[in-house]
């Protein structure tokens, strides 16, 4: 997505946070418009393990789906406050990768968001050791990056694009299984699970909290120069907060009425 994304194939992308800190200091003209539901991200590791606290993962294997992940800031904090920086290997894999590559034993635990980590937890090969509100409140995994030529040309769609967004998830809040039914067909994963990790815990994921702060973002920001990901934490101009300021969050219903013109 990222490089759709430079070379004008796409102009919106939903993609992990700190990407679009990478991308703006790239000198690609994005901004961030909208934050997708948070806290739907977990740290799962294998069962037969015992393992009980992050010290015992020391000397293992976790995945995270991408270096420029919340998920690798995350486990790069927790780390370092428990002082076992460099004692756990790190690698990247792709998430849908990720269930089969524990059940087989080469991985020991990672830490993705859902429903990937449900997968082993409800096979029974894996345990939950965190779940991401536990260690980062309001953590960010997901957002939509628009270029900043479409909201130029094209403001309206933007808009839209937006407030649909932000609709659907406070739709999806409230009727769980019907969202479960619609995600299950493009994650590729049976509806049973998707909605085990919709409601479990319950009320874990939060949807409201779509507006992007500057604050939220610097943090990312400051996090990755902390860790050496990248050499400045200057993002400025990447975030555009007013679409969704400004979105229209009145007579959500059914899901026909997610859509609306203003």
């Amino acid at each position: 997505m990222a490089e759709a994304l430079r070379n004008d194939k796409i102009q919106v992308a939903f993609m992990i946070a700190p990407l679009s800190v990478v991308l703006r200091q790239q000198g690609e003209d994005v901004k961030v418009i909208y934050i997708g539901n948070r806290h739907e991200s977990t740290l799962v590791v294998r069962k037969d393990l015992n393992i009980k606290e992050l010290k015992d993962l020391s000397g293992k294997t976790l995945a995270v789906p991408i270096r420029y992940s919340g998920h690798h800031l995350s486990i790069l904090q927790l780390m370092e406050k428990h002082g076992l920086t460099g004692q756990i290997k790190i690698v990247e894999m792709n998430p849908p990768d990720m269930a089969a590559a524990l059940s087989s034993g080469a991985l020991d635990a990672y830490y993705v968001g859902e429903p990937f980590a449900a997968q082993t937890v409800r096979s029974g090969d894996a345990k939950v050791l965190y779940y991401v509100e536990d260690v980062w409140q309001y953590f960010i995994c997901n957002l939509a990056l628009v270029k900043q030529n479409l909201i130029e040309s094209h403001p309206d769609v933007v808009r839209m694009l937006v407030q649909g967004a932000a609709r659907a998830g406070l739709w999806a809040k409230h009727n769980s299984k019907e969202a479960a039914r619609i995600a299950s067909r493009y994650w590729n994963q049976p509806v049973e699970l998707v909605e085990y990790a919709l409601t479990t815990p319950e009320n874990r994921i939060e949807y409201g909290r779509f507006v992007p702060k500057q604050s939220e973002l610097q943090h990312i920001a400051d996090l990755m120069r902390h860790f050496g990901l990248i050499e400045n934490n200057n993002i400025e101009g990447l975030v555009e907060d007013h679409f969704a300021k400004e979105a229209n969050l009145e007579g959500i219903t059914d899901v026909g009425s997610i859509l609306i013109e203003k």
